[in-house]
């Protein structure tokens, strides 16, 4: 018998078979709830940072932020208050049914279509971001709010 096995297993099989235990332990100790839990959290955290500086106080909408929507945010066929309230509010409410697990698909898909929005809209160079939060979101859509959530509580798929 050498380092690595006998003539009769080659070194690539065992090898394999090593790796291949290691990758059954990590499939034992992450689940999908844990990872559905994570992308709730970590895109929760991107889009409701980003409906706070869009705020004063609790949900007073910043007259700095209607300018915004007016030159920046501009979109086809919305106007810029109403953009502006739209997304302010998405960017707060569907992150917190997101971390609390609550109609979490749906959350979801609204916060999925605002991304598009972002990337074919406003900023289409940012395709690197968008693509990291569609990963996010499409894992969350896909898999549902997983066992440490509102939505399971209550028999919600």
């Amino acid at each position: 018998m050498d380092i690595i096995g006998t003539s009769s297993y080659p070194p690539h099989k065992y090898l394999r078979g090593i790796w291949n235990r290691v990758a059954g332990r990590l499939d034992s100790l992450i689940s999908d709830s844990l990872l559905v839990l994570i992308a709730r959290i970590a895109i929760a955290a991107i889009f409701f940072m980003s409906g706070r500086t869009k705020v004063t106080d609790f949900l007073t909408i910043t007259p700095s932020t209607y300018e915004l929507f007016r030159t920046e945010y501009s979109l086809p066929f919305i106007s810029p208050e109403l953009a502006a309230h739209l997304s302010t509010y998405s960017e707060h409410l569907f992150p917190v049914l997101l971390v609390v697990g609550l109609f979490t698909r749906l959350s979801a898909l609204a916060l999925l279509g605002m991304t598009f929005v972002i990337e074919v809209f406003i900023y289409p160079d940012a395709w690197p971001t968008h693509l990291s939060w569609a990963g996010l979101l499409l894992l969350i859509v896909a898999r549902g709010a997983g066992a440490l959530s509102l939505d399971r509580r209550l028999g919600i798929r």
